[in-house]
């Protein structure tokens, strides 16, 4: 068994892998000025990006929760993988061959995930083949039935597995996995006879994750005598979570990203009609309604951000079935819409068809025209509510304003608001401002209870006492004073850290000799100061980090990934050196002052040797400011 990776191999993996092109494939990443990348934090749900990355240094941190850290703790987060498999993983994306300790070679099998991985893409290529064989003519059948021709299976690795408990299990295992592996991996069912393969007789969809990698399968019933479910799906495993997976979110993710738009509909055929007529954002759940971690990974995709109280700019749009399962999920994605930034939006065909029916008997331009003529969540929702009740009647004019009331006074932006009372009113035939009242008396009625909710600070809470115990934590960015002196400090210590290249190794020295006005920026500069054999390298950072007391590792992470105010990369080495000399030039202005003021003090005739010592001091001083701005 191989043993600890190298500490050189580590070092040479960071420095290879570009930090913004991995977490990229996993969040939308914007420009935060010159090397600085920003984007909303996949640890935790927020509706203003606080996430940044810094390729120059190779980390990231999250301003809103404060998890920090290097390429491998990103993966180790996101896939739930060892340190090992991380580093693994990377080398592989860059090439590199790792070295192990006791001298061994790098094992691509080493690590649990790695294997589960390994199994389902092997798996995956063992269904692809099957599906040219006599035995798959059901399921060739049934992809040209519904328009698919092989180019688009080959496009979405369909394949099909044989109806036999033990071919997929048999090939797996002449491969070099064992039984425990492939039933850990939901590839084998355990029964009272032994395990057996899950998935027979059935065509096959892989199921990705945004890099690429097979996580799972969705197999769909195609015989007679096959009385299992109509869509079989890999149970919960170590790498498969139906509640955060999207089927087709790895052929989608750059389109949603480029266009700022997700369409969610619901199966696997219609995620691929939808590419193949050009919705090419499309995507699906996997066996589970569309819930609080799927809003995550689209919100993520989208860049979904909330600016000024307004709705963003991207857009969701949902594609429901007009029959009840339909309704019913229409009304579950509506109680969750509140979590988006962007604007909701419900495609429903005029005839009822899913967009793979729509596609078949229509075209593909009826595909594209299905999410074009998308309406508002809110007017869908509105419109579904009221078709519930005869508004030919006084009592169920009353009733349908009560019921929609609710869903008018859930929108938070004023202005859409107040639209939807006018509509709502005219629809009705009731006087507007009669309807405004009832929608602001829900409203209110919904303030009230949610102030009354456990730790919300109203009755039903324990509310945090104005004057009551602050508890200590951390120092952090946002706490330190907004005056021009700290201001200084803190952005030459930034300069320091992220561009050490720029600012150079004799300025960076002079600096860390420069006397703090802020006690945390201080301690910053004297583990800089103890840190600087590593100047410059590849490891720079983490040097600091790890030489600065444990409660200001924070701030230092901190410090060294916040965007840095420059607009263009051509400044960025003026900028470095500019606040650095500043910074310098603040502590020679301060030394001067001392020195004149110990003249001030001193008695020239009585002690002219100390007067001259002082003079050549303060001659030094100019001296050195003189260089310093000439430099």
């Amino acid at each position: 068994m191989a043993g600890l990776i190298r500490r050189s191999d580590i070092d040479e993996v960071r420095a290879r892998v570009n930090i913004s092109e991995v977490v990229g494939d996993y969040v939308t990443l914007k420009g935060a000025g010159v090397g600085s990348l920003k984007g909303l934090c996949p640890f935790h749900d927020e509706r203003s990006p606080s996430f940044h990355v810094r390729p120059q240094v190779g980390r990231y941190h999250c301003f809103g929760c404060g998890e920090d850290g290097d390429v491998f703790s990103f993966l180790q987060k996101m896939d739930h993988m060892t340190f090992t498999e991380a580093v693994e993983r990377m080398a592989a994306r860059v090439g590199i061959e790792l070295h192990y300790e006791d001298g061994g070679a790098a094992n691509s099998d080493h690590g649990n995930r790695a294997r589960i991985l390994a199994a389902n893409q092997a798996a995956a290529d063992y269904f692809v083949a099957q599906l040219g064989s006599p035995e798959a003519e059901p399921g060739r059948a049934f992809l040209g039935e519904r328009g698919f021709d092989p180019a688009a299976a080959h496009r979405f690795g369909i394949g099909f597995a044989p109806k036999s408990f033990n071919a997929l299990g048999n090939h797996l295992k002449s491969l070099g996995f064992s039984e425990l592996e492939l039933v850990t991996a939901g590839l084998l069912s355990q029964g009272d006879r032994g395990a057996y393969d899950r998935f027979r007789g059935r065509l096959v969809w892989p199921i990705r994750d945004v890099t690429g990698q097979t996580l799972g399968f969705g197999a769909r019933r195609l015989l007679d005598d096959d009385k299992g479910p109509k869509y079989l799906n890999t149970p919960e495993t170590p790498v498969y979570h139906k509640s955060t997976v999207l089927y087709g979110l790895d052929l989608a993710k750059r389109d949603i990203s480029r266009g700022r738009q997700v369409v969610v509909v619901e199966g696997y055929t219609d995620v691929m009609a939808c590419h193949l007529a050009g919705v090419t954002t499309a995507v699906a759940t996997c066996g589970t309604s569309f819930g609080i971690d799927h809003i995550k990974v689209v919100r993520r995709m989208l860049g979904d951000v909330e600016n000024a109280n307004t709705r963003g700019l991207g857009e969701v749009v949902f594609t429901f079935d007009p029959d009840m399962a339909g309704q019913n999920a229409a009304s579950r994605a509506f109680s969750e819409e509140q979590r988006f930034a962007a604007q909701t939006f419900v495609a429903v065909a005029p005839d009822g068809l899913d967009p793979c029916d729509l596609r078949l008997k229509k075209g593909d331009d009826a595909v594209r025209r299905l999410v074009d003529s998308k309406k508002p969540m809110f007017a869908f929702m509105i419109r579904r509510v009221m078709d519930a009740y005869n508004l030919e009647t006084a009592e169920g004019r009353v009733a349908a304003l009560r019921a929609a009331a609710p869903i008018v006074a859930s929108i938070r932006d004023q202005a859409l608001n107040i639209e939807y009372v006018r509509d709502l009113a005219k629809r009705l035939g009731m006087d507007p401002a009669e309807v405004g009242r009832t929608v602001r008396a829900v409203a209110g009625r919904a303030s009230v209870d949610a102030s009354r909710a456990p730790g919300s600070g109203g009755q039903g809470g324990e509310a945090t006492q104005p004057g009551g115990p602050v508890p200590e934590r951390a120092p952090s960015i946002s706490d330190l004073p907004r005056d021009l002196v700290t201001r200084l400090e803190r952005d030459a210590i930034m300069a320091i850290l992220q561009h050490p290249e720029a600012v150079g190794r004799p300025l960076a020295d002079r600096a860390v000799q420069v006397a703090y006005s802020n006690a945390s920026l201080a301690v910053v500069r004297d583990g800089i100061a103890v840190s600087m054999d590593a100047f410059d390298s590849t490891n720079w950072l983490d040097r600091v980090i790890e030489e600065v007391p444990q409660p200001f590792a924070t701030l230092v992470k901190e410090l060294g990934v916040a965007p840095i105010p420059v607009g263009d990369a051509a400044e960025l080495p003026i900028y470095c050196t500019g606040v650095t000399s500043a910074l310098i030039d603040k502590d020679l202005v301060r030394r001067k002052r001392e020195l004149l003021g110990q003249l001030q003090r001193l008695d020239g005739a009585a002690d002219p040797a100390k007067s001259r010592e002082l003079q050549q001091q303060l001659v030094l001083v100019e001296q050195e400011r003189r260089q310093l701005r000439d430099d």
